[in-house]
């Protein structure tokens, strides 16, 4: 992409910022995230703008990566209760809605659970008709109780998402200031880890629209008139519209522009990243200069989901993490002093011991007064090390799928904390600008287009519903905003459905493109 633009990750302690013109890294600035997030981004961007001058004009795109929402649902703040619908009855009714989730999401969500009769078989073919006066009745219903999240589900979706499209319809005759989540739209085949996801989704519906309108607040505030992106879990873009409509597909969007930053920073399509921050650690292996994506059910915040999400193993394991001794020697993390580091810890005249504290001690570091922490006994520094160092390379073994040493990549403010070679690696790189990777992830973005289509390759022929496959992704990659003519092919995945009809072949395509807007 040529033309200037801004990347803003919106983190748990920190908010990073970068200015970038091509591949250029034009300015960095790093600012304490503050609890209306607003006042932290202004902050962050205002200090970029200063060092940009003239070029500020010149901006012609702002990117910005946040876990605003995963944190909503992981510290089970801001959550709306939801209406669930799940048209399926006569089947699918053994396992209800909000079966396994943890007792105090159970409580946010309310106990508002329809289910009526309506649904398809996995050829598409219809079991039973939608109950259309139960569903009517049970929006009514749902409106007397004053609900506006819904979440509506039904079996083999993504096949049939018609059949979702119009239980949506009635609900909105009912309740016309609805907040929707179809979860077809979330989530793959299976239905109660994509009804999860879209319950989950709703629940974030209405904080979603406060934040994303608080970011637009912010530079509109700034009097920055360019488009707003929002990176999404996979690494690539969508609208503010988008995100706002589907907070779910932002929740692994630091670690993922962490992993895409560190591959852009270093020239390598293949690596470990460790991003550490002011309080975790999240580690990833970088695939084709992508995250590779886990395959596996994902949990978010004590809840199963099948929707896509990087392969990413987050430990508690930061800058601000507190070092204790204890019988059991001594230990760094999981509590963290977070974004109270500049308050809290040692160097900066505080009185809590933190890992950025034993880095500074031992020479890794300079950060704050080196003189505050000079008392600290040189044995305590070396078991604190030892600690940190082992947990990450335990998540480094865990995120591996072979015996062979690879390159590890560090990046985010936290890396000062290593200070040794790691097992499992053949060589530790720290590049330029590390430590706003997440950024300048977030700046770098491509947009993308997806597919994840059951075909029947019996009748089509292989190469026929791949090639068709290919063709649709492109279309919506473009339709999200790519420039057609660079859209490439990065992932196509076949699945074998050996449990349904011969020949049925899951088909998963992914494409990718510059923004046409920054040709």
């Amino acid at each position: 992409m040529s033309g200037y633009r801004l990347g803003i990750d919106v983190g748990g302690t920190n908010t990073d910022v970068v200015l970038m013109h091509g591949r250029e890294v034009v300015a960095t600035a790093k600012s304490f995230t503050t609890a209306d997030v607003r006042s932290g981004v202004i902050n962050a961007v205002t200090m970029i703008l200063d060092q940009a001058g003239e070029h500020r004009d010149a901006i012609g795109a702002v990117m910005i990566g946040t876990t605003q929402f995963v944190n909503a649902f992981v510290q089970r703040r801001g959550l709306a209760p939801v209406a669930v619908f799940r048209v399926s009855l006569p089947k699918a009714d053994g396992v209800p809605p909000l079966t396994g989730w943890p007792d105090d999401l159970v409580e946010a969500a309310g106990d508002h659970i329809y289910m009526v009769g309506g649904g398809s078989l996995y050829t598409g073919k219809d079991y039973a008709p939608i109950d259309e006066d139960a569903l009517r009745a049970a929006a009514i219903e749902a409106r007397g109780k004053g609900l506006k999240a819904v979440a509506i589900s039904a079996n083999f979706a993504p096949i049939r998402p018609d059949i979702e499209e119009r239980a949506a319809e009635i609900v909105l005759s009912e309740i016309p200031d609805a907040r929707i989540t179809l979860s077809h739209k979330v989530g793959g085949i299976g239905l109660i880890d994509r009804e999860n996801a879209a319950i989950i989704n709703a629940m974030l519906a209405e904080l979603s629209g406060q934040v994303i309108g608080s970011l637009e607040s912010a530079l509109a505030e700034l009097k920055i008139d360019a488009p707003i992106f929002i990176s999404q879990n996979d690494g690539t873009l969508i609208t503010t519209e988008v995100a706002a409509a589907f907070p779910i597909f932002t929740c692994s969007a630091g670690p993922t522009n962490s992993i895409r930053g560190a591959a852009f920073l270093t020239g390598l399509d293949e690596a470990v990243v460790v991003d550490i921050g002011g309080t975790t650690s999240d580690i990833g292996f970088l695939l084709r200069g992508f995250p590779r994506e886990t395959t596996a059910a994902n949990d978010i915040g004590g809840v199963r989901t099948n929707f896509r999400m990087p392969d990413v193993l987050s430990i508690g394991i930061g800058g601000g993490s507190l070092v204790r001794e204890g019988e059991a020697g001594c230990t760094v993390g999981p509590t963290s002093v977070g974004y109270r580091l500049q308050e809290e810890g040692l160097v900066f005249g505080g009185s809590t011991l933190t890992a950025t504290d034993i880095a500074v001690r031992a020479g890794q570091a300079e950060i704050g007064d080196a003189a505050k922490v000079a008392h600290l006994d040189a044995g305590l520094v070396e078991a604190a090390l030892d600690d940190l160092h082992a947990q990450i390379e335990e998540a480094i073994d865990h995120i591996k799928t072979s015996q062979h040493a690879i390159p590890l990549v560090l990046v985010g403010g936290g890396s000062i904390l290593i200070g040794r070679p790691l097992k499992g690696t053949s060589s530790v790189l720290r590049p330029d600008h590390a430590s706003v990777a997440n950024a300048v992830g977030a700046a770098i973005a491509l947009v993308s287009g997806r597919v994840d289509k059951l075909y029947d390759v019996a009748t089509l022929g292989r190469d026929a519903a791949i090639a068709r496959a290919k063709e649709d992704a492109t279309a919506e990659a473009v339709k999200a905003g790519a420039r057609a003519e660079d859209v490439e092919i990065v992932e196509v995945v076949e699945l074998p459905m050996t449990h349904m009809k011969s020949g049925t072949v899951q088909i998963r395509v992914r494409a990718v493109g510059p923004l046409a807007m920054l040709a």
